[in-house]
């Protein structure tokens, strides 16, 4: 009989995915507003990086918020490709506002590293108890969106689930920040802290942002498939290459979490419709047991 604590994981996998990301933008707005005032009266390098990435992070949301309800509301039929290529495409506009923030708080943060400030312990009173209550949401969303994407994968939730990661060991590294400048409050290289700190920080934006347009780029502009995959189906192929004429090429191209696959067989004219419908069939159904998230259509075609 399964115990408490994996009924509730397993209630929390299978709660509705717009709720989930509905709840993590929730919890970021409650953080990025008492944390955007800690930095006002502080100046903390740290945290005004952390303020930036929040919310970079919450435009990635709110993109991945408009796909799914976009989805999941009607006239998900009108666009096949086009949703997938909308997801894509938002996912390049948020790696490129995060690339434009980067250069913001990289100008920022070396001004501070050249111009130290003492530490202003507004920072620490605002900024500790933030962070352990981000960091344990955070660690909360990773976990959760981590087992929805082993179950049900999409570049949405894989997006996600990374975000999340990030923002925990991110989150991790800022209270581990602040409780050491509140140690070594009197220690003048504790003023050196936060500026470093907040590069390391730059260093997740950037990982982020270079992610966020490096994975969307090829599907967007409808990458052919990987080799393996291409392989498996000139296998498939050879294998039946008595119940074909001609082969004429194979098209592919992604949208979202689907692969649209796209078979030209030549067949001979005295062949029978149905063994050609069969054939057609038996192939589609093996190539989709064997490429998750695969759509096949055979089209007839003359050389």
């Amino acid at each position: 009989m399964p115990d408490k604590e994996s009924c509730s994981r397993t209630a929390a996998a299978d709660e509705p995915l717009e709720k989930l990301v509905r709840a993590g933008l929730f919890m970021d707005l409650l953080i990025l507003v008492p944390e955007t005032i800690a930095v006002i009266l502080s100046g903390s390098a740290t945290l005004l990086a952390d303020v930036i990435k929040v919310a970079n992070e919450m435009l990635a949301s709110v993109f991945a918020l408009m796909v799914i309800r976009r989805v999941t509301r009607g006239g998900k039929f009108s666009y096949d490709y086009g949703m997938g290529k909308f997801e894509s495409l938002t996912r390049i506009i948020t790696g490129g506002v995060m690339f434009v923030s980067l250069c913001i708080l990289f100008a920022f943060t070396t001004f501070r590293l050249l111009n130290p400030e003492p530490f202003d312990t507004d920072a620490a009173i605002i900024g500790i108890p933030l962070m352990i209550l981000a960091s344990v949401a955070d660690s909360y969303h990773w976990r959760t969106y981590y087992r929805r994407a082993q179950r049900d994968p999409s570049p949405i939730i894989e997006a996600q689930w990374r975000l999340r990661r990030a923002k925990t060991f991110s989150d991790l590294l800022i209270l581990f920040t602040l409780i050491v400048s509140v140690i070594f409050a009197s220690n003048h290289l504790v003023e050196y802290l936060d500026p470093i700190v907040s590069f390391i920080i730059i260093g997740f934006l950037l990982l982020a942002g270079y992610r966020e347009i490096s994975s969307s780029l090829p599907d967007l502009f409808d990458k052919t498939l990987e080799e393996d995959l291409q392989i498996l189906i000139l296998r498939e192929l050879a294998g039946s290459f008595d119940r074909y004429h001609d082969f004429h090429g194979v098209r592919s191209r992604r949208s979202g979490r689907r692969i649209y696959i796209e078979i030209f067989l030549g067949f001979d004219p005295e062949q029978r419709a149905g063994d050609v419908q069969d054939f057609a069939a038996s192939l589609k159904q093996s190539l989709e047991s064997q490429i998750p998230g695969s759509v096949v259509s055979i089209v007839l075609s003359r050389g």
